[in-house]
């Protein structure tokens, strides 16, 4: 159902194309497909689903934050990101989905892209499903929690759930305990000098 919604949107693109090319009085030989995100991760929980959207803003407006991002915390290539991006027409969301739900698992970044690559016409939560480890309520659990520490990294305002506010606190306590634990690696660096 979801992969035939997307062929529907690019085909009334094509559509649209030729009907503006037309009134335009210009004729085309050949329309050019416009490629559409299908903007609808379907993780199988809305709240991930939700910050996807908004990671797909987010990387368009600061790319470079966006690859530091994994590229630090996800730990994964700056290149292999960008080839993804770029090359491959990946959305944002979805790769930075990949590569926390890939973490969550001990799973490498590209297992988890190359099963989205095989087959995703069901959306992440079928993806997910094929992984050789079964998905349950921790892995989801890990992925927002790093959803809610990147957007902390990013100054970016999040809304929390009250799972989620119980869990890690508001925006105040949470920075608090990045500070502490800021300063208690330096100090444990400092003491191994």
């Amino acid at each position: 159902m979801r992969h035939y919604s997307v062929m529907v949107l690019r085909s009334l693109c094509v559509v649209f194309t030729l009907v503006l090319a037309g009134s335009a009085g210009t004729v085309y030989a050949q329309a050019i497909p416009v490629p559409v995100a299908d903007d609808t991760p379907n993780t199988g929980d809305t709240w991930i689903d939700g910050r996807l959207k908004d990671i797909n803003s987010y990387a368009r407006r600061y790319p470079d934050s966006f690859v530091d991002e994994l590229a630090r915390y996800a730990n994964v290539r700056r290149g292999y990101v960008q080839a993804l991006l770029e090359q491959h027409h990946w959305q944002p969301g979805d790769l930075y989905f990949a590569c926390a739900w890939a973490s969550s698992m001990n799973l490498s970044c590209r297992e988890v892209v190359r099963g989205w690559s095989r087959d995703h016409h069901d959306g992440w939560k079928g993806v997910i499903a094929r992984l050789p480890i079964a998905p349950d309520n921790l892995h989801y659990r890990a992925v927002r929690h790093a959803i809610v520490a990147s957007y902390d990294r990013w100054d970016r305002p999040i809304p929390l759930d009250a799972r989620l506010l119980d869990q890690l606190g508001d925006r105040v306590q949470r920075r608090a305990r990045a500070q502490e634990a800021a300063r208690a690696a330096e100090a444990a660096e400092q003491a191994r000098l």
